[in-house]
Parts: structure tokens; sequence; C-alpha cells
């Protein structure tokens, strides 16, 4: 039977591959993201190449008021999310802490955390009404391992994980799964965004290294949504095999 699967940050990299797996899966999508062209053009491939039944919605994450009115639309139009997948994130700068752009890192804490939060929030209630759900978190290996540049970054991610421990221990008499998903170095428009649009220094993060694919992470989240009722994958950390540890990378000359 096909589940509704609910995938935050839907229009590029990691989110949207996590699309197409499940939809090549079978399963019907429910997508939001900032950019309607973008929305617009990723629905259209998957309902090409899949023959998928695609929903999507643009949400800026960061808003209240726009996150609650969206989320609430989607659950009288779709009725029930079977999976909630929290990818919507962002770093920017790689900045010593004391010389960042508070801006920055207040987006930093708005995406990646607080979106998170408004986003389940709204949809947690219905799975636990349901007595049927799973959550499923990208947090990051920044999350676990530190790194210079960024603190504030690394900290978003943290805040990632343990609210999903949190999460899995308030709904333990559910039939609800809570998982944390934390990828290493994947190859992305991730750095892009980073540096603001910098191609070049982009690039540089990705040299003398197999890096992880969005593909990667795409096919690992959708083992984890297809285990039995009875298996929860509360953690799983992925890094490129030449990765040790956030930023222990052996790069090829």
């Amino acid at each position: 039977m096909a589940r509704n699967v609910f995938i935050t940050g839907a229009t590029s990299g990691i989110g949207e591959a996590i699309a197409h797996a499940f939809a090549q899966n079978g399963d019907n999508l429910i997508l939001i993201g900032r950019r309607k062209e973008r929305l617009e053009a990723v629905q259209a491939e998957l309902e090409t190449l899949y023959q998928a039944t695609v929903w999507t919605y643009q949400l800026d994450v960061t808003k209240v008021d726009m996150v609650s009115d969206i989320c609430q639309k989607i659950l009288a139009e779709v009725e029930v999310v079977d999976i909630l997948i929290n990818n919507a994130g962002l770093a920017l700068g790689l900045e010593k802490f004391q010389d960042y752009a508070v801006e920055d890192m207040l987006t930093m804490l708005d995406t990646n955390v607080k979106g998170l939060l408004l986003v389940t929030r709204q949809i947690l209630p219905q799975m636990v009404e349901s007595n049927s759900g799973h959550i499923i978190n990208i947090g990051s290996t920044a999350g676990i391992y530190a790194y210079a540049g960024a603190a504030v970054y690394s900290a978003t991610k943290a805040a990632v994980k343990v609210l999903s421990d949190g999460m899995r221990i308030d709904t333990v008499d559910k039939n609800i799964k809570v998982t944390t998903v934390q990828p290493g170095l994947v190859e992305t428009n991730f750095s892009e965004v980073r540096f603001k649009g910098d191609k070049q220094r982009a690039s540089e993060v990705y040299q003398g290294i197999q890096a992880l694919q969005a593909t990667d992470i795409a096919d690992i989240t959708l083992y984890i949504a297809n285990q039995p009722q009875h298996v929860q994958i509360s953690d799983i950390t992925i890094m490129a095999t030449k990765q040790a540890t956030g930023f222990t990378i052996h790069r090829e000359s």
C-alpha cells in the first residue's frame, strides 16, 4: 500500500533525491520548499518517471504562521502523513565564531532547528492519534564532531539528534518510529549555498575524495523506512570511505 511521504526541502540535493527514491518505491509524495518553480519541476519529473501521486506546497519552514497554515491544509487535503522527513537545512559561512555574521547564525538556527520543530509539532499529533507513523530527521556528522568555522551549524545538527531522541521517548508508547540520519561529506549544492554562490570554493570541498552522493543518502533513508513495524533504526551515520570523522578526511593529491 502506498504511503504518504512528507519531505521538507525537497527541491534540491538530498531532499530531491529522497523524493525520487520513494516515488520509485511506489509511495505518494508531499513536497515542500520555498521555490515554487522548482517544486513544479520536481513534481513533473516524478509524475513522468514513476507515475507518482505528488502534492506540492510552497513553504518557508521558518515562518510560524505559514507552517501552521500549510501543514493544516496538507492534513485536510491529504488526510494522513505516514512518514515525515525533515530534510530542510543549510549551512552559511565558515568563519570563526567571533567573526560570524549574526544574521547567518540566526538563519541556520531558524531553518535547521526551528523549522524542524514547527513542522513536526503540526504533523506529529496526527501520528499519535492514528498510532502510526515515522519521523526521519536529517542531521549531520557535524552534530557529532564539531569542526572549525562551524560552531553554530554543528550546534544545530546536535540539536536535531537530541530532539529526535526526545521525540522517541515521548512517543515510546505509540507505534511511531523516530530516526536520525547523520550524513558526512555529501556532494550536493550544500557547499555552494554555504559559500553564497562561490562555485570554485564549493568545489574545493570535494576535491581529492570520492564523496557521498545524494542518492546514497536517499537509498539509506528508503531502507530505514522499509523496515518491519517492530524494527526501529534510531540513528545511522554515513560517511565516505576516506572520511573518519567530520573533517578527518584523506584526500588524494
